[in-house]
Parts: structure tokens; sequence; C-alpha cells
């Protein structure tokens, strides 16, 4: 039931090296978080434990059966929900004996799993997924219950090791809270990939994935964090010191540099006044030219090596500090009445949306948490209120205002763009490009990244390229309005997220299931969507 990772490394087909020499254990019923930034490898190095991807090198060894639930699942689109839960051949040749088929084949497949289908149901009715029929092809569900389907695969096969990567994403509140009580009782291995911080908290050992490899934190993700910050504090006092000795060398160099000069200069001229024979003068030139020689290349390796510690130092210091976005306050007045929704509806697919229609009003300063299950409509009250879609029944009334929305598909992102000219494009401050590469660095996009166009960036990479944006526009919006903002994103990119809406003293509207994140950004009212 344990997990052993020894010295394995990945490297991606295009040869760019992912991670090198990585070494991990998890003891057997330990509960792990496996946590870093975007882009370090985390859903990879989660792939080589479940045997999906081959580690370029080292080896790895897990203690039981496993079992993996994915991030991305429209991989899965094509098959059925049996089919994507591993079952359906078991089912298949359940239904067949029991309709009097009595084949080999049939018993050969079914494995003596006599009760295969009641495990499955039960599973299903464990994550409020009743409703659906095994038969059904995974397209036809929700991101949600996708997810679902996924966990309930966790009681049908019984694993002994767990490996989930974000699996609370997509999920309504009360999933999560049976995904917490999961996590809370299990007595399997469990590692988990995640940025809820809620989950990760439940954790008790932390595992944090940088280029420099894996740290284990004994302790869940706030005992991470405190130990993150005694070691913030560490590194930049290094980097004080390394900075105060590279500034003395540099003099010493100076200083060496001028004393040979004025040595060299005495030599030359004791030569010319013939003080001294010729032959001892060259020789004494030639000693001091080869002393000065030598000695500055001492001190050049001495600087190298100083400015090397002192970059490392930088990098590092770098990587845990936080990207400030100042989201100033709104011209509006407070209490000025921005939307009024009279008796909307839409209709879908021949049915209105809402078993009653909404009544729904927006003013200036407040801030909204709009709520309700998977399905329950929040995404399009949104639309409606920005005037992104019209409504089947009732009318939205809108008063004039500046609105940034970021959804869920991150469409104020321009896909053609690359990287660098989509933070161009925003650079209202008049930012040289210079600084503008200074941001993207210091938010985990190094150079590889500004040529790259935006559609290839993960979710999480196109929030954290907002968050610029963000960071160099001088126009900020009256009204913000995020639909599950922290979905994919990783923990320092949410702080400066969560930083930057607990100081907006605009309007604020959030769709989110993460209830961490809410309780750090000031909710002033809630909004529930009902069915």
């Amino acid at each position: 039931m344990s997990i052993i990772a020894q010295s394995i490394s990945y490297t991606h087909p295009d040869r760019e090296v992912l991670f090198q020499h990585i070494s991990f254990s998890i003891s057997a019923g330990q509960k792990a978080a496996l946590v870093g930034n975007n882009g370090t490898g985390k859903s990879t190095l989660l792939q080589v434990l479940a045997g999906l991807l081959q580690a370029s090198d080292g080896s790895v060894q897990l203690s039981g059966r496993h079992y993996y639930v994915p991030q991305h699942l429209g991989q899965y689109n094509s098959q059925t929900i049996a089919q994507a839960l591993g079952v359906a051949g078991k089912l298949q040749a359940l239904h067949a004996i029991l309709n009097g088929d009595a084949s080999e084949q049939h018993f050969t497949a079914l494995n003596d799993d006599w009760d295969i289908e009641e495990r499955v149901h039960s599973a299903l009715d464990y994550w409020q997924l009743q409703h659906l029929d095994v038969n059904q092809p995974m397209a036809d569900l929700s991101g949600g219950e996708k997810t679902k389907v996924f966990l309930a695969g966790i009681l049908i096969h019984q694993p002994q090791i767990v490996l989930l990567d974000e699996p609370s994403n997509h999920l309504d509140g009360p999933a999560r809270q049976l995904l917490y009580q999961w996590i809370a009782q299990t007595k399997s291995t469990v590692l988990v990939v995640s940025h809820d911080i809620t989950l990760l908290n439940q954790l008790d050992l932390t595992l944090e994935l940088t280029r420099q490899g894996v740290t284990a934190y004994g302790g869940n993700y706030d005992f991470y964090l405190a130990q993150r910050d005694g070691q913030l504090t560490a590194l930049q006092a290094q980097a004080d010191e390394k900075q105060k000795a590279l500034k003395q060398a540099k003099q010493k160099a100076r200083d060496l540099a001028e004393q040979r000069q004025r040595q060299e200069a005495r030599g030359k001229a004791a030569g010319k006044s013939q003080s001294l024979p010729r032959i001892v003068a060259g020789t004494l030139q030639r000693q001091a030219e080869q002393s000065t020689a030598k000695m500055k290349a001492v001190q050049s390796e001495k600087l190298d090596s100083l400015s090397a510690d002192l970059q490392q130092l930088r990098t590092q210091v770098q990587e845990q500090h936080e990207l400030k976005i100042d989201l100033r306050r709104s011209d509006l007045h407070r209490g000025k009445l921005l939307v009024d929704m009279q008796a909307v509806n839409v209709i879908v697919n021949g049915h209105p949306l809402w078993a009653e229609p909404v009544n729904f009003q927006l003013r200036s300063g407040e801030r909204v948490r709009v709520s309700g299950r998977n399905g329950s409509g929040k995404t399009t009250l949104l639309r409606l209120l920005m005037g992104l879609q019209e409504p089947s029944e009732g009318q939205v009334i809108k008063a004039p205002f500046t609105c940034l929305y970021l959804d869920q598909e991150y469409s104020a992102i321009n896909n053609h763009l690359t990287v660098l000219a989509q933070l161009q494009q925003h650079n209202q401050r008049h930012l040289p490009e210079h600084d503008l590469k200074m941001l993207l660095h210091y938010h985990q996009f190094n150079a590889a990244y500004w040529n790259r166009p935006c559609a290839a960036l993960s979710g999480g990479e196109k929030m954290k390229l907002l968050l610029c944006c963000m960071a160099v526009t001088n126009h900020l919006p009256d009204v913000l309005i995020l639909d599950e903002p922290t979905n994919n994103l990783d923990l320092q990119s949410q702080q400066v997220l969560t930083n930057a809406v607990r100081s907006f003293e605009g309007t604020f509207l959030v769709i989110s299931h993460d209830e961490y994140f809410l309780g750090e950004v000031k909710l002033m009212s809630e909004f529930w969507m009902s069915e």
C-alpha cells in the first residue's frame, strides 16, 4: 500500500526535460498532497506513478492495487460510463449469464465478481448519480458529473492506493463535502494533486514539486505555508549576504587592479630609467604580468561564483514572492442600481431552465456569491446580467457600467495571439517590453513562453496570464465577475487572485465552490439558484 519513487525523470517527446531524479515515498495509509506551480509536472508525475506514462529514468513501486482519477475528462467522451469505469465487460458478461448464456468466456470475463452491478449502483448512488444509466455516453455529462463518475470508480474497484488529479474541480458544494468525507474515512493510501486548500488541509503530508525536485513537509497545507514563510525569510537573508559579499569582492578586485597598475607603472619606469639591467627589468615585468593575470583569474572565478549563487537565491525568492495586482476603486457611487432582472427565464430544449422565474438586483459596491448545484443555471445568470444572452421571458434592465468577466473558458484570452502580444494588448500603463517580460517571468512564464500562442496554454496558465494583464491595465472595471476562478490555478496564483479581489472596492460577483477562497474575499450576500 506504499508508494516509492526512486530517482525518476521524465522527458517530453520533444526532448524537453520536465523533471529529473525525483525521489520520495508515501507510507501505507498515508494521505499526501502534491503541490507546485503550474508547469512543474504534477499531473505528469501522477500519470507516471499510475503507469500511464513511462519515466525516462528511475523506478516506481506501488505495493498494492491502484486507481487513478484523471483531471482532464474530455478524452473519455467517446466511451459509455461503464467503459470509462472499466466495468463494461463484466456487466455484459453478468447479464449474458443471467440470461442463460453459459459460455466459458462470460465466466472468465466476470471472474467471480458477482456483485459488480450492485457495487456500481451503490457507488453511483453515493456520488448522487442515481439518475444516470451506465450505458450513457460520457459526452452527455457535465464536468461535475464526469468527475463524480470517476470518483465512483474508487468505491467500485476498492483500491489500496488512490491517485487523484484535481478531484474537486467542477464539483458543487455537496459533492465536495462527500469527497472530503471519503478522504477522512478511507484507509487507502492517497496522493492528491489539487489547488483546493480545504482539501489540502485534510492531508497529513505535503510534497512540493519544484525545478529543484521534491521537498516533503510533514503536515497539511497550512503547515507547509508556515514552513515556506520561514524559508523565504532565510532565503532573503542569504541573498542579502551574497549581495553584500559580491559588492565587497568587486571593490577588492578594483583595489587589486589599481595596485597592480601602480606596480607595473613603477616597473616600467624603472626599466626606462636604466636603474635596472634590461634582462632583470624584463623578468620583473613578466612576473608582474603573470601575477596580475593569475590574480584576475582568481577574482573573476570568485565573482562568477558569487554572482551565480546570488542569481540562484534571487530566483528562489522570486518564485515564492507574490505578484501584486492593484484593483482600484470604481468611480460609481455605492448603492447605484446596475442590473434589475424581472421575472426572467430561459428556454432550453423546449423547457424553462428555472422552475420559478428569476428576480435579481445588483447594486454598485455589492459583493455577491451566486450559488446552486451543478446545472442550476448559474453561468446563464451571469451571461444575462452582462447582456451576453437574451432572456426568453421577462426583462433585464441595465445601467451603464464597465465589466471584466473571467469565465471558465478564459474567453478574455485571444488564442491567436502570443503570450507576450496578449500582455502588450493590455499594456495601458505603457511599460517597456523589458518590464513586461520581467512580469511574465515573475509569474512563471519564462522566455520559452513569450512567443508561444495562447491557444497552447493550459487553463491555469491562461488565468495566470489574465492576472498579468490586469496588472498592466489602467482602466479596471466597475464590476468584476469570476466563474470558478480557482479551477486549475496553482496555489501561488490563487493567493495573488485572492489578495486582488479582497482589495477590490468595486462590485463583485463570483461563482465558486471553493469554500476557502470564498471565505477570504469578503462576500456580503449570496443568491441561491434553485433548479
